[in-house]
């Protein structure tokens, strides 16, 4: 009884381990290998995103910090 339920155990995994399978080559695109004019590029690109997102993060701080050296002028003076 044992081996049978071993049996049945192992076709089921098998099964939904290839149908796992054909589903996932089925959606993906084919791979392509990127030369190294392609891998600069794409570098330079995430670089230029990275250095903005961090300009707007100073703008912010720059504001805030300004704010704040307001409140102290203004607590300073009473």
């Amino acid at each position: 009884m044992t081996a049978q339920k071993q049996a049945d155990q192992a076709s089921s995994r098998s099964t939904t381990a290839t149908t796992a399978v054909t589903t996932t080559q089925a959606g993906r695109k084919p791979w392509k290998r990127k030369t190294p004019v392609e891998i600069m590029l794409d570098q330079i690109d995430k670089i230029r995103e990275g250095v903005a997102e961090k300009e707007e993060e100073l703008k912010q701080a720059k504001r805030q910090l300004q704010k704040l050296e307001e409140a102290r002028k203004i607590l300073e003076s009473t």
